[in-house]
């Protein structure tokens, strides 16, 4: 649903701004280290939001809470550690939201611990910003390709489950991922992706907030 409070909307600018290109920074760095220059080599490896921002991702964050910006290239045959190092690069975004989760849910907890007035709208921000930090790491997480959990499944899966598994999965993955984020609504099923979040994003913001 649409929300067009002040402090909505400055958190998910927040987001757009300041998580989503330390989401692809993280991923390009990752990259960089494991051997890879190809997202320097493109501008990419820059926490410049100029440089990361997909358009309709963005929006997706002001209407649904979560989204994407463009994804960060890479190139697989320079990375030391094969499958595990695509791996190390997919898990370096969906970290890099909980981290930015973490640092936003200290001072939360400090002013709640210590009483200091501090004006609702800070904290409501505040809270905005852990949630929708915690829903993208738990989207980016599902196993289905385009989404960094299916570079992760990859990994974990034995070399020839992977070899069967992967070319299907790339090439059906983002039309399964829409389905699964569109459809239930078209035909009044409850989403699974709904389900995901209370089951497990709820919890985790419920831990990072202390309620």
């Amino acid at each position: 649903m649409l929300d067009l409070s002040p402090e909505w909307l400055i958190a998910a600018g927040l987001i757009i701004v300041v998580a989503l290109p330390f989401h692809e920074f993280s991923h390009a760095l990752a990259a960089h280290r494991l051997g890879d220059g190809t997202a320097r080599l493109m501008g990419r490896l820059t926490l410049n939001p100029l440089a990361h921002i997909d358009p309709i991702g963005a929006l997706l964050i002001l209407i649904v809470g979560f989204g994407w910006a463009k994804p960060t290239p890479y190139n697989p045959f320079n990375l030391r550690g094969g499958r595990n190092g695509e791996a190390i690069i997919a898990l370096a975004g969906p970290v890099s939201n909980l981290v930015l989760a973490i640092a936003a849910a200290l001072p939360f907890r400090y002013i709640q611990a210590t009483g200091i007035d501090v004006p609702v709208f800070a904290l409501e921000i505040l809270v905005f910003f852990i949630r929708i930090n915690v829903l993208l790491m738990v989207f980016n997480l599902i196993p289905i390709p385009p989404l960094d959990g299916s570079k992760v499944l990859y990994a974990i899966v034995d070399q020839e489950t992977a070899w069967r598994l992967r070319p299907t999965l790339d090439r059906y993955g983002p039309m399964i991922l829409l389905a699964v984020v569109f459809l239930p609504g078209f035909i009044g099923l409850p989403s699974p992706l709904n389900i995901v979040f209370e089951v497990v994003a709820d919890p985790i913001v419920a831990l990072l907030l202390g309620v």
